[in-house]
C-alpha cells in the first residue's frame, strides 16, 4: 500500500525569517529530545550539489526513540528498526527527507516552501494518478494536537489567542489569520508512506501519517512561540550554534537502551543535561 498525503502549514513570517526559524526550532527540539539513553545522533552534515535540487545541506542522522513508539508497534517491529536513519537533503525553499524504517516500509517528505497562505495547487508537480490519491489537509498552528503522538513529540503550551511577540509586535493569532497576515508563508509537505504488509499495512499508515502530523504540528508551533529567541539571528550564527549542537548530541547519547517504562525514560533527563540543552541553543 501506498499512502500520499499533502500538508500544507501556513506561517506569519516571511521565506527567509522560516529559514533562521526552522533551524533554530530543530537544534533545539533535538537538543531536548536527547538524552544519554536515546535521541538524535548526527551521523554526517556536509554541502551537496546535485542536478535535481542544486546546493544545498545533507544530513544524515539516527533517532533512537524507542521508549515513544506505541506498544503494539514495538510488538511488531524489530528491536533494531525502531532505532531510525534519516537522511535530509535541505536545499531551500525545497527539501526532501528520507526515513527508511523496517523492510520495505518507508516515508518520504519532500517539501516546498512558498511566500504565499496555503492556496498553490500542484506545487510537487504530480501526475494525474498521484493527484487522484493525493490527501491534502491545512494544518493550523494555532491549534495543538491531542493524541498520542502529541505525548510522542511534545506539546507545548503556547496559546496563540492571546501571545503576542515582543520583538516583532505579531499575533495574536485569532481565527481567519491565515487570510489577513503579513508576511505570510506556507510549508507544503508531500508525505509518502510505503507500507507493504497484508492485514497491517493500513494501521501502519496512518499511525505514521499521525506521527508525522503531529510533528509538523509542534515543531511549526515552536517556530512562531520561540520567535523573540531566534528573531534577527543570521543563518550564519544558525550554522555555529548547530556545528556546537551536533557535538553536543553526539557526546550526550550513547549506546541505545530500550526503555519502555515512561518514568524510566524520564529519569534520564538529569539536571546537568537540561542545562547543556540550553546552552547549546542561547550561546
Amino acid at each position: 500500500m501506498v499512502q500520499v498525503k499533502e500538508f500544507r502549514i501556513v506561517m506569519p513570517m516571511s521565506l527567509e525569517e522560516y529559514r533562521v526559524a526552522q533551524t533554530f526550532m530543530v537544534l533545539k527540539m533535538q537538543q531536548q529530545s536527547t538524552n544519554e539513553a536515546e535521541g538524535v545522533e548526527v551521523l554526517e552534515n556536509k554541502g551537496f550539489e546535485d542536478d535535481v535540487y542544486g546546493k544545498g545541506q545533507y544530513t544524515s542522522k539516527l533517532y533512537r526513540l524507542q521508549s515513544k513508539a506505541p506498544s503494539w508497534l514495538t510488538t511488531l517491529a524489530p528491536k533494531d528498526a525502531l532505532i531510525m536513519q534519516e537522511e535530509s537533503w535541505n536545499a531551500y525553499p525545497r527539501c526532501k527527507t528520507g526515513c527508511p524504517y523496517f523492510a520495505k516500509l518507508s516515508v518520504t517528505i519532500e517539501t516546498i516552501h512558498l511566500e504565499d497562505n496555503g492556496k498553490s495547487e500542484n506545487v510537487h508537480g504530480l501526475n494525474k494518478e498521484q493527484l487522484a490519491s493525493r490527501q491534502v489537509e491545512f494544518i493550523d498552528i494555532t491549534m495543538p494536537t491531542t493524541d498520542y503522538w502529541s505525548y510522542a513529540v511534545g506539546n507545548g503550551n503556547f496559546d496563540f489567542s492571546t501571545f503576542k511577540s515582543e520583538k516583532t509586535g505579531r499575533g495574536p493569532l485569532l481565527e481567519g489569520w491565515q487570510e489577513n497576515c503579513n508576511p505570510v508563508m506556507t510549508a507544503y509537505k508531500l508525505v509518502i508512506i510505503k507500507a507493504p504488509y497484508w492485514g497491517f499495512g493500513g494501521k501502519l499508515e496512518q499511525a505514521l501519517l499521525a506521527g508525522e502530523r503531529a510533528l509538523f504540528v509542534e515543531s511549526h508551533r515552536n517556530c512562531f512561540g520561540w520567535i523573540d529567541e531566534w528573531y534577527g539571528m543570521t543563518v550564519e550564527q544558525l550554522s555555529e550554534l548547530e556545528e556546537q549542537g551536533d557535538c553536543l548530541l553526539n557526546q550526550k547519547i550513547s549506546k541505545p537502551l530500550l526503555l519502555t517504562d515512561t518514568e524510566d525514560h524520564e529519569s534520564k533527563f538529569t539536571d546537568n543535561s537540561k542545562t547543556h540543552l540550553q546552552q547549546g541553543v542561547k550561546t
